[in-house]
């Protein structure tokens, strides 16, 4: 089994939820949006977040402001509120330096997502990444593993890991795509599905497993 490993990105490297609350009490403050609108957006934006919700914002509310105005101030709001554990970094620089190649395969619009990958420095310890927002599509899509593992510089074919807290997204998909993997477990698992290789309570824990398969 090659060294390469994938991880999703919100809610396994970094807690998007809390700076998801965050941005959006921010954004209300800044533009008085009143608590009907932050109730909305964070109804709305729960699960992802692009710039045609920020248009459905403005029309909804009657705002005046611009919607690509909107878009761009939550993308810097989530970018300063993102928060990385620092034992994820020091896990990951731990699988760098037993030889693993590190990428990320994330759903998102590509900006916000790199600048959340940007302002925790994760960036920087990672070999490649794909954002859904580059080709348009969502994991559990095989051409999101198979990006990232391209940005990398391996072969998809060669096998590999995925790690992730979605269960159809990361769990399926990386299965799809020949991956073993490690779930997060939180959300809830679908009938139907098979089952992750390993169940684990925190990505901490993901990466000790893979540094066990380095060491076996």
């Amino acid at each position: 089994m090659p060294r390469f490993v994938i991880f999703d990105l919100d809610q396994t490297l970094v807690d998007r939820k809390s700076a998801l609350n965050d941005a959006v009490t921010g954004l209300g403050r800044v533009h008085t949006l009143g608590p009907d609108a932050e109730r909305w957006l964070r109804t709305e934006l729960a699960d992802r977040a692009n710039a045609a919700d920020f248009v459905r914002l403005r029309e909804a509310f009657d705002l005046e402001v611009p919607a690509a105005q909107l878009w761009q101030e939550y993308v810097s709001l989530m970018a300063a509120a993102v928060t990385c554990r620092p034992e994820v970094p020091e896990g990951l620089a731990r699988l760098r330096a037993a030889a693993w190649t590190i990428g990320i395969a994330t759903n998102g619009a590509s900006d916000i997502q790199r600048a959340k990958l940007a302002a925790t420095g994760l960036a920087d310890l990672v070999d490649g990444v794909a954002v859904s927002g580059d080709l348009e599509i969502r994991k559990p899509d095989l051409r999101l593993f198979e990006l990232a593992a391209t940005r990398c510089g391996v072969n998809l074919a060669d096998g590999g890991w995925m790690v992730g807290d979605n269960p159809a997204g990361d769990i399926g998909g990386g299965q799809e795509a020949g991956l073993r993997t490690i779930w997060l477990r939180g959300r809830a698992w679908p009938d139907g599905l098979r089952a992750a290789h390993h169940i684990v309570e925190d990505v901490t824990d993901a990466i000790t497993i893979l540094l066990n398969e380095t060491s076996e």
